[in-house]
């Protein structure tokens, strides 16, 4: 079976997402290419039996050479095996207003790029207040300020991912037949 997983990233958790994907896929035996979006304007899907976006989910929206790349290739995406990794830090939480969230930006992408993705994983990423600009620092300590309890290290770098269900998902999703 030959996958290939194509990211964007704003900070690197997707990256890091998309690489533990290709490794896991890569130690069972499946050919795996890892490309950032950017650099696959070329590919040949027709190489691969299933397909694997992965993207972060910034201000409400995929990064824009995410979309750019699935509404490039959505016919050719549509049929074969797909699953799309879509990484937030609202996913790391339990609250319903932010998981709720998750459908209306999912149908604008969808609606954007003309692809459905056979199957979607909302997966955890991480607050890396050490990568951001000072703009989005101060957004995004608000923000973790107001989920987190009192006394958290807002200047602290910290990893949401669940590391085993992300493996589960992947093994799931290469064991499902091929739609």
């Amino acid at each position: 079976m030959t996958v290939l997983i194509a990211y964007a990233t704003s900070e690197g958790q997707t990256r890091k997402i998309a690489r533990h994907i290709a490794d896991r896929i890569a130690d069972g035996g499946g050919a795996v290419e890892l490309v950032h979006v950017a650099d696959a304007e070329e590919i040949e899907l027709g190489r691969f039996d299933r397909v694997i976006l992965a993207g972060s989910i910034h201000i409400g929206h995929y990064q824009r050479a995410l979309s750019d790349f699935a509404a490039r290739y959505a016919d050719q995406l549509n049929s074969r095996a797909t699953l799309f990794v879509s990484v937030s830090l609202a996913a790391a939480g339990h609250d319903a207003d932010d998981w709720n969230g998750f459908e209306p930006i999912l149908d604008d992408f969808k609606a954007a790029t003309g692809w459905t993705p056979g199957h979607v994983a909302q997966v955890a990423g991480a607050y890396q207040p050490s990568r951001y600009d000072i703009f989005r620092r101060f957004v995004m300590r608000r923000i973790v300020a107001s989920k987190q309890p009192a006394g958290t290290d807002l200047d602290a770098d910290k990893e949401y991912t669940d590391w085993p269900a992300l493996d589960a998902l992947v093994d799931g999703w290469i064991r499902t037949p091929a739609q």
